[in-house]
């Protein structure tokens, strides 16, 4: 694997771990797409430091069981203000 790439995934599980981060916000902030996200947390990061990817994988964990409340939270803020 390339130096680079081994960045980049450690880069975004600290950042994952520290700001409690999405996937989506991940991705923004670090200019990759979702897939790429995902794919540095759940498959590079374990090969590379697997505690350190199952403390960010934890994180991910949480938000994805919050999503659901997020998105109702989300559409009622947007119907609210019409």
């Amino acid at each position: 694997m390339k130096e680079y790439i081994e960045e980049r995934a450690i880069q975004i599980a600290n950042y994952i771990i520290e700001s409690n981060a999405t996937v989506r916000q991940t991705a923004k902030a670090f200019g990759v797409s979702k897939s790429t996200v995902h794919k540095d947390v759940t498959e590079r990061l374990l090969l590379i430091n697997p505690s350190l990817a199952n403390r960010a994988r934890k994180v991910l964990d949480v938000n994805k069981s919050e999503r659901h409340i997020r998105g109702g939270m989300a559409t009622q803020k947007k119907y609210r203000h019409v």
